[in-house]
């Protein structure tokens, strides 16, 4: 039993800043977020991305000043996604299994610059297909489930030798977890960690970062026949129990706000470590709408990474990961 008006006055608990301040239940923290960052091809070179202001590729040899920055401010992980160049993108996907690629090259360049940070990197093939689909097609366009998992292996391979410390196959072909698991511990690879895209939606919100990593315009059809339906909650956590069943130390749901009720579903009911992804859409929406007057940046971001936290994300992937941890440093 509780008491009634007037006898309780919940506002009470909102009358100062100390008092809102101590009876917080939930905080932003800035070992909460990762830091997305995109690579480029070149030299001393900072490439502006339209579709996401205020957000940019790097080339190799500029990437490790950012990860300094990131790590500065209490940033724990960056994640590194490629932009391909296009004579290096084919049917076969060939570029992902290169141990030179620009991938690789990122990632030992972070790990010189900043030893400090951890790295994580995306497992899927779309970076590299001339096509832009997420694994190997057929003649009639059909991504292929299996032909995939085993590129997709050697890939998380090649990027765990680079020195990548998590790997995050984001592809959502069936039973590549723990064909990657295995593969990780045979080659000696025991404590390279798995953030498997354990929930990653054929969402309408990708359509800036496939800009960034340069697949948006070569995409042919959609990728509804392995990304999940936005219909669908129930499919969610028979994917995500698949994932962890075969070897996920972390999974995550893509993208973030509109999909809020997946993460508080597979928290409550796994209870491993979840993620979220605020995706390029989110973010620029929020950009977009501070632009125009509609409201004030920094309480739109501190707000929406919040609501990450309350519906129980262990950490969200956000391309305002620096100015938030700037905001709540």
């Amino acid at each position: 039993m509780t008491a009634t008006f007037p006898a309780l006055r919940l506002r009470r608990g909102r009358s100062s800043p100390w008092m809102r301040a101590m009876l917080a239940e939930h905080r932003l923290h800035p070992s909460d977020f990762i830091l997305p960052l995109f690579i480029c091809e070149g030299q001393g070179c900072e490439e502006p991305i339209k579709a996401l202001p205020g957000v940019s590729r790097w080339t190799v040899d500029r990437i490790g000043a950012q990860a300094r920055a990131a790590a500065a401010l209490g940033i724990p992980v960056v994640a590194l996604f490629p932009n391909t160049p296009g004579h290096l993108r084919t049917m076969g996907a060939e570029e992902a299994l290169n141990p030179d690629n620009l991938i690789c090259r990122a990632v030992k360049a972070v790990k010189d610059a900043c030893p400090e940070i951890g790295v994580l990197t995306d497992v899927a093939l779309d970076p590299y297909t001339e096509h832009g689909h997420d694994g190997l097609v057929d003649e009639a366009g059909y991504v292929l489930n299996d032909d995939t998992s085993r590129m997709l292996t050697q890939q998380a391979l090649v990027q765990a030798e680079a020195g990548a410390d998590i790997v995050a196959p984001s592809d959502m072909m069936d039973g590549r977890i723990g064909a990657i698991r295995a593969a990780l511990e045979d080659a000696g690879k025991h404590n390279t960690a798995i953030m498997a895209y354990a929930a990653k939606y054929a969402s309408a919100f990708y359509g800036p970062f496939r800009e960034a990593v340069g697949s948006g315009g070569r995409l042919k059809g959609d990728k509804r026949t392995y990304q999940m339906d936005p219909a669908n909650a129930a499919e969610a956590l028979r994917e995500v129990a698949m994932d962890i069943a075969e070897g996920a130390d972390m999974v995550m749901v893509k993208p973030g706000l509109p999909y809020l009720d997946i993460v508080s579903a597979v928290r409550k009911r796994f209870e491993v470590p979840t993620f979220a992804y605020q995706v390029s859409g989110e973010y620029a929406m929020i950009e977009h709408m501070a632009a125009a007057g509609g409201g004030e940046r920094d309480a739109l971001i501190l707000e929406t990474l919040l609501a990450f936290k309350r519906a129980g994300a262990s950490g969200i992937l956000t391309y305002h990961a620096m100015d938030a941890a700037r905001l709540i440093g």
